[in-house]
């Protein structure tokens, strides 16, 4: 039997595509009470120094230009271990902030604001991280029809988390998982005796499942036209490089969305976008990521 948080993500695949506030609030309260047992374990001894009951006031700065990400995921730390706590925020997801801003303040019991501080900072930084990421791509293919999405290329356990920070930097997502959509790749294509038999053996999968995804990866124009001609709406064109990603554009005369991939950077990107493909999945937003550089200081209720 599935675990209720699992259970959430296919009983009500409507609301993961959205990110409705149920819907997050679950991923949320998932991810901050696995990070709390890793990180608190029976007790946090350093905090227990601290009298009991005092209060304390603290202040996150961001030292460096990023998108912020990663809110819900803060509070629910401090939440969690105070109730009480107080949290005023000068920034939302999405914003733009710039070096040396103050995101936050925050007032309430300095034991459980000790303990919070490092995996609440460590959601805020690693998800401002990938939205930021994101943002630059984005803007890199500024004036192309070109759409930037993330891979399934996640830190394990955070995949949901991490997504939801590609969309606060502009981004889009691709699939989930396994379980939310088609992507008939390479070793597919092999296994099933090729495209049309492969195409020919989704059909069915998804009369019967939630999703209409249906993507095949193709890396040479043979395939490509193959792939067209079984109908098939969404192509991946695999490490092809500039001059026959525009020729498959050009074969393409618009019958499918066409996504580029593999090997994609900030420098290359732009030059991507150009030659008319639809999307480009990056898998470095979310696989490469140096995380936001916070800090947190403290000053004690006299």
């Amino acid at each position: 039997m599935l675990p209720a948080f699992f259970k959430l993500i296919f009983d009500d695949y409507q609301a993961m595509q959205n990110y409705s506030t149920d819907f997050l609030n679950a991923v949320i309260a998932t991810d901050v009470t696995r990070a709390l047992a890793e990180d608190v374990g029976t007790g946090d001894l350093t905090a227990s120094l601290i009298p009991a009951g005092k209060r304390g006031n603290a202040r996150v700065i961001a030292r460096e230009a990023a998108i912020l990400a990663g809110v819900g995921w803060f509070n629910a730390v401090f939440t969690t271990l105070d109730p009480t706590v107080k949290i005023t925020w000068h920034a939302a997801d999405g914003d733009a902030i710039a070096a040396n801003f103050v995101l936050c303040e925050i007032e309430g019991d300095a034991r459980a604001m000790l303990t919070a501080e490092r995996s609440a900072l460590n959601f805020v930084q690693l998800l401002s991280a990938v939205a930021t990421k994101t943002q630059q791509f984005v803007a890199a293919v500024a004036g192309t029809k070109a759409k930037i999405l993330d891979t399934r290329k996640t830190l394990p356990g955070l995949r949901l988390a991490l997504k939801y920070a590609v969309r606060c930097g502009g981004g889009v997502n691709h699939r989930v998982g396994l379980y939310d959509g088609l992507l008939i790749k390479e070793n597919h294509i092999v296994a099933a005796g090729g495209i049309a038999l492969a195409v020919a053996a989704a059909v069915p999968i998804i009369a019967s499942a939630k999703t209409t995804m249906l993507m095949v990866e193709v890396e040479n124009f043979a395939q490509l036209e193959e792939a067209l001609n079984c109908g098939v709406k969404l192509i991946l064109l695999d490490n092809m490089n500039l001059a026959q990603l525009r020729e498959a554009v050009k074969i393409n005369a618009g019958r499918a969305q066409l996504e580029a991939s593999g090997g994609v950077t900030l420098l290359t990107v732009g030059d991507i976008a150009a030659t008319g493909v639809d999307r480009i999945s990056v898998g470095a937003l979310t696989k490469d990521v140096q995380a936001l550089d916070l800090s947190m200081r403290f000053t004690m209720n006299l």
